[in-house]
């Protein structure tokens, strides 16, 4: 495929590269390009864009918001179960999953001290 083609709605098309010859770098979540999105980040073979970032801690914050009244952030979810929780939402992408679960957890870590 040649650099910067595009389907009819203006999104790339998969196995497109860049100008410079590098392959087009996607969001793992929503099949956005790096082009189509502010930060893109990589973990083992996945990536995952900040709008998939910022949705996902919408619907993190929302069912911690509803389901205990009183968090605090003395009982942090554990990875494993943010993992869980976003299996609820996400079919597959289990690398993706992992990434934003400990990404998630280390971010309320932060909170917490601070």
């Amino acid at each position: 495929m040649h650099a910067g083609c595009e389907d009819g709605d203006g999104r790339e098309r998969e196995g497109d590269v860049r100008a410079d010859g590098a392959e087009l770098l996607k969001c793992s979540f929503c099949s956005k390009s790096q082009k189509q999105v502010k930060k893109l980040i990589g973990g083992p073979g996945v990536y995952i864009c900040d709008e998939c970032i910022e949705l996902c801690n919408e619907i993190i914050d929302e069912e911690l918001r509803g389901s205990e009244e009183n968090f605090s952030l003395d009982e942090l979810p554990k990875p494993r179960e943010i993992h869980d929780f976003l299996s609820e939402y996400v079919i597959g992408q289990d690398s993706a999953k992992k990434s934003l679960a400990v990404a998630v957890y280390n971010h309320y870590k932060r909170i917490r001290t601070e």
